[in-house]
């Protein structure tokens, strides 16, 4: 049964670094690549995210923010909801019309499919044994079924919401003689 404890532990933390810090590098990106917040802003507003410097702040701060948790092994369910809800809406929003190789022009969505995946994974393996959650003595109670819940209800829920309250894609041309 050790053997099974450290396999899982060592399991949550690789899965929490690569994950962790893809997000991190990701949020950096949004924030300080190429053209920062408002290149973000308008490559969310052109998918009909708006208004796109909101989401370019929200998507940001997610993913800065659920990267960091990740790293550190804090409220691990939670954070890997962070991941599902931005990949989620990366994936209605940007992919899912691409097909799923990310080879495809576009992009199609199996990056962010894996993504969405391994955060599941996480949020029911938990922080581990070397995290913040251990520390707190929180990590057995947000692990298992509970911690694949949050994850994936938290993560899930909030995208749709973002995608109901928010999500306004330009119509087709075909869309727009319709109505």
């Amino acid at each position: 049964m050790a053997v099974e404890a450290a396999g899982i532990d060592i399991a949550s933390l690789v899965l929490r670094v690569s994950v962790g810090g893809t997000l991190v590098a990701h949020g950096w990106n949004h924030a300080f690549g190429g053209g920062r917040i408002e290149g973000t802003a308008g490559w969310f507003e052109s998918m009909g995210l708006r208004p796109g410097r909101l989401h370019a702040l929200m998507a940001t701060g997610t993913e800065l923010g659920a990267g960091v948790l990740l790293l550190l092994g804090l409220f691990t369910p939670l954070a890997a909801a962070g991941a599902v809800g931005t990949m989620a809406v990366a994936f209605i929003t940007a992919h899912l019309r691409n097909g799923f190789f990310i080879f495809r022009p576009g992009q199609g969505y199996e990056y962010v499919v894996m993504i969405i995946m391994v955060a599941c994974a996480l949020g029911a393996l938990g922080g581990g044994a070397v995290s913040v959650d251990r520390g707190l003595g929180v990590a057995d109670d947000l692990s298992g079924w509970t911690g694949l819940a949050i994850t994936a209800l938290a993560g899930g829920i909030g995208a749709a919401l973002l995608l109901a309250v928010f999500w306004r894609p330009a119509k087709t041309p075909a869309e727009a003689s319709e109505g």
